[in-house]
Parts: structure tokens; sequence; C-alpha cells
């Protein structure tokens, strides 16, 4: 058969745009490499949203939390509810290799089969890709860019890199589980963007030296018993058991421009697409969510991107009505 849209993600933008194709009448499926809202289930197993619970609601359907902003948890328990009751149609872990376009639409290639569609939506995170820091010593076994919970870290020296939220997160808990904590900072100061019940507590922790940072300085070399850090006064040199790089993440632009989306030159890497109706410079192929941001991770997120999903299928309903 062929879709009218097949979605690339099922994150909760993805799911977002099933369930305006559903409304809509039109046959469609998602693809998701991973499990349901993937990048979701990655996140720190004790986060807590800095949106308000039904700024993630999608379709409609009424998101209820313990309090006002929920937990990963209670997120993942909302999309898979949503799933379940919508009966949306989804494949779960089947990556796609490869988008071709053809006469009629689009030919999408998978690792277990191939898919024809007459619209494409690619609603891609950007979770999978870590900004590297590219030093000596990244890939050495004690070095994670995925930090997931503290109990691991319980009496190891720790070296936290970033100032954001994720880095703030992993600092604060590994040290409340009795880790020796060092943040290792660019900028001169912790984050502006961190969720405003973290940020005094992690300034405060710094600011009575139970938390070392380093502002202004870089991760230089990472070895398996110490690490260099260049600090405006020097190289300092620490004892360290373990490295969490929370330096951020990145779509995955070589796979966009392999199927032919236009980036710009700049460092930025904004794809092409029209903000109106979100079809990108392929025609009948349409970008939604943080992907549409580029190496600006922060600009979009679910609860001002879930109009993505209706903008797109409105475009798409309109174009089949001529």
């Amino acid at each position: 058969m062929t879709y009218d849209i097949l979605i690339i993600g099922g994150g909760p933008i993805g799911l977002a745009c099933g369930l305006a194709a559903q409304k809509a009448g039109l046959q469609y499926l998602i693809l998701e490499k991973g499990a349901l809202v993937n990048s979701l289930y990655h996140y720190p197993a004790n986060m807590t949203f800095f949106s308000t619970s039904e700024r993630l609601e999608i379709g409609h359907v009424p998101f209820v939390s313990v309090n006002a902003k929920p937990t990963r948890n209670e997120a993942l328990e909302y999309y898979r509810r949503v799933a379940e009751s919508k009966q949306l149609n989804l494949h779960l872990y089947e990556a796609v290799n490869a988008i071709v376009r053809e006469a009629s639409g689009y030919r999408v290639k998978t690792e277990k089969g191939e898919y024809l569609t007459r619209y494409v939506v690619l609603a891609m995170g950007f979770y999978d890709l870590p900004t590297r820091l590219d030093i000596p010593g990244e890939d050495l076994p004690k070095v994670t860019h995925y930090y997931a919970e503290p109990h691991a870290y319980y009496k190891q020296k720790v070296v936290v890199v970033g100032a954001n939220n994720s880095a703030v997160d992993a600092a604060l808990e590994t040290w409340r589980k009795g880790a020796a904590v060092t943040m290792v900072v660019r900028s001169s100061e912790i984050g502006s963007r961190v969720k405003y019940w973290a940020r005094p507590d992690i300034v405060n922790r710094i600011a009575e030296g139970s938390i070392q940072a380093f502002f202004q300085s870089e991760l230089k070399e990472i070895r398996p018993n110490e690490v260099d850090i260049q600090t405006p006064e020097g190289i300092v040199t620490i004892e360290n058991d373990f490295v969490i790089a929370s330096t951020g993440y990145q779509p995955n632009f070589a796979f966009l421009e392999r199927i032919g989306i236009q980036l710009s030159a700049d460092e930025k890497r904004y794809p092409s697409y029209n903000p109106e109706t979100q079809e990108s410079n392929l025609p009948g192929l349409y970008l939604a969510g943080v992907v549409c941001g580029g190496m600006d991770t922060h600009v979009w997120f679910i609860e001002n991107s879930r109009v993505h999903a209706e903008r797109i299928v409105a475009d798409i309903v309109g174009k089949q009505s001529i």
C-alpha cells in the first residue's frame, strides 16, 4: 500500500503528527528507531519537566500529574496512554536508513522493509548525537554523555562538564548521593535557562564549597584516574573516577544532508523549511519539532512545536483536495 503520510520519529511531536493525520482520515504510519518517546525514555530517571503538564499534552488528551510539573515517569505513562487509547499506527525499534524521492512521493527504506508514501514528516529529535568534547580520553569507559541516576557515583570523584539543566541535575543528584563533585563550566556562571528551583540550589552549593566549580574553564584531557582542566590561571590536574559530559546534543545532520535537506552554511546549520507549512526544500517532505532549530536546540520544545502537527496535516489535506 501507499501511505498518505509516513512520520519518522515516535516522540511527542511525531505522535502529535500521527494524531492529526488520524483525525483528518489520512493513512499514516509512525516509525521509531527505539522505544516509544525514546528521547524521554533516556532522560535522567528523577527528572522533573520545566513545563507544566497541560503544556505537554498532545491531541487534546488531558495530562494529569501529581504536581504541576510532571516527572519523566509520569510523561512516559502519559504518552503510552495516548498511543494505546488512540490506537496509533506505529512501528517501534525500526530505524530508517534512506528516504528516496520518486514520481508519486517517497520510498522509505528501513532496517526491516520499505514503504511507499505520498508525504514524509521528519519528527526526529537530537538526543542520540551528543556534542563531543573532542579531547584525549573522551572514549574511556568512565566517560558518559548520558546521565541516568546517581547511585553508581556514591563515594566517587565526579567531574560534570556543563552549566545548564542536565549538568546541574547531575551535579546536585550525585553530590546528594555521596559523590565528590567538580563542575567545569566554559562561561562565568551557571546557565540562565536552568530551572528556577534548581539554579539557586547549585549556586549555593558552589558558594558554600560543597560542590567545586571551575568557571571560564574547559576539560582538556581525561585519563583513567585524573583529568586536566584548563582554567584562567593555568592547567589544574585533579583525581577523578567518572566524567559526566553534559555538553548538549545535535540533530543528525549527516542524515538530513544525505536525503537532500538544505542546511545553512553557518555554524547553526538551520534546515530549510517554510515556517507557515513546515515543508522543507524537498516537496512533500516536512520538518516538525526540535529538528527545525538546527544547533539551536533550545528553540523548539514539546509545548511550542505541537502546532507543527496541525500545520503539516492542514497543508497536506489542502494539497490532496486540489
